[in-house]
């Protein structure tokens, strides 16, 4: 695993250099499929359950406040939950319980 020996041929020496390097980039392979890609993945859905919001979505927020959508901005969201109405940003928007129809 470590290499060869100091007084081995050069064949051999290749050979353990580009077995090292095998596994460098097997690592780099595994690392990327175990981390980088689920998240991702998990960002495109996030991004695109911001970009289907409407009124009347039932919403959840990243805080555990549950709302029905009133008015959709840009960078903001109007929910009204019981008798209150708050404007939140739609980051914090974290799953759509159910989707309301255009009234």
């Amino acid at each position: 695993m470590g290499g060869a020996p100091a007084g081995s041929s050069p064949e051999e020496q290749k050979k353990a250099m580009l077995m090292n390097l095998g596994m460098v980039v097997f690592m780099v392979v595994i690392f990327y499929v175990m981390l980088i890609r689920p998240q991702q993945t998990q960002a495109k859905k996030q991004k695109a359950l911001i970009a289907g919001l409407k009124k009347n979505d039932k919403v959840v927020t990243s805080s555990g406040i549950i709302g029905i959508v009133t008015s959709v901005a840009e960078e903001s969201v109007t929910i009204r939950s019981a008798d209150t109405k708050l404007e939140i940003q739609k980051s914090a928007i974290t799953s759509v319980t159910a989707a309301g129809s255009e009234s």
